[in-house]
């Protein structure tokens, strides 16, 4: 009698253990690997672009005075040019070490050039691990040149009318050269002809920028 009721505790039992066994918690999955940075080169002209966008709301804000800018295609190449330069020989400077400047080579390309030419220049280093948020960065550029007075005077004079923004990647060192420009209003035939500069200091001094890494330039 005994025999037959403990049994089916002992089946109960087993049963419940292999019950317990079978429930056991899914295998957790391994974490995805995280996400390769972007390459910074190909989020440059993103970059130019919300600087632009930036100064452009700054400005209003500063001087509601100040013109709209245009974006300038010729401006644009010449700040591209400057600010490869920059790169590739790994300095900060309105006057390259063969002495070209944005104003030669806005000349060059305009020789009825005419009015007023204005240049920011600035640098910031990047960590690659972590990539480039281009709105951070830009933020960051244009809060440079605003901390600094000749750079917020040239960013928000009031007759600049076109303007333009290269940016390039120098190692680990991102380059951005910003130029502004205004005819002042003149016509090709006006007798009172300015040359680039004439009557204001064409450009803002760069108010104490990171310097580049000697070994990361290109």
């Amino acid at each position: 009698m005994h025999r037959g009721i403990g049994a089916p505790k002992r089946a109960l039992a087993v049963s419940a253990l292999l019950f317990c066994v079978g429930c056991a918690g899914p295998r957790m999955a391994a974490a995805p690997p995280p996400p390769k940075p972007v390459d910074p080169h190909t989020q440059m002209a993103a970059l130019e672009q919300r600087i632009f966008d930036i100064v452009q709301d700054e400005r209003r804000i500063i001087n509601p005075r100040a013109r709209p800018l245009a974006l300038d295609s010729e401006l644009m190449g010449v700040a591209r040019r400057r600010s490869a330069d920059m790169a590739r020989n790994n300095y900060i400077a309105h006057s390259s070490p063969d002495g070209v400047t944005s104003a030669s080579l806005v000349m060059d390309e305009d020789r009825d050039f005419q009015g007023l030419l204005g240049e920011n220049l600035a640098v910031e280093n990047f960590v690659p691990q972590s990539g480039v948020d281009v709105d951070t960065f830009a933020r960051a550029f244009v809060q440079t040149w605003l901390a600094s007075p000749a750079h917020r005077e040239n960013l928000s004079f009031a007759a600049y009318d076109r303007s333009a923004v290269g940016a390039t990647v120098g190692g680990y060192t991102i380059f951005v050269v910003q130029l502004f420009a205004t005819d002042l209003g003149l016509s090709p035939q006006d007798p009172k002809k300015h040359t680039p500069g004439e009557g204001k200091e064409p450009v803002a001094t760069p108010a104490q920028p990171a310097p580049a890494p000697k070994d990361g330039a290109r």
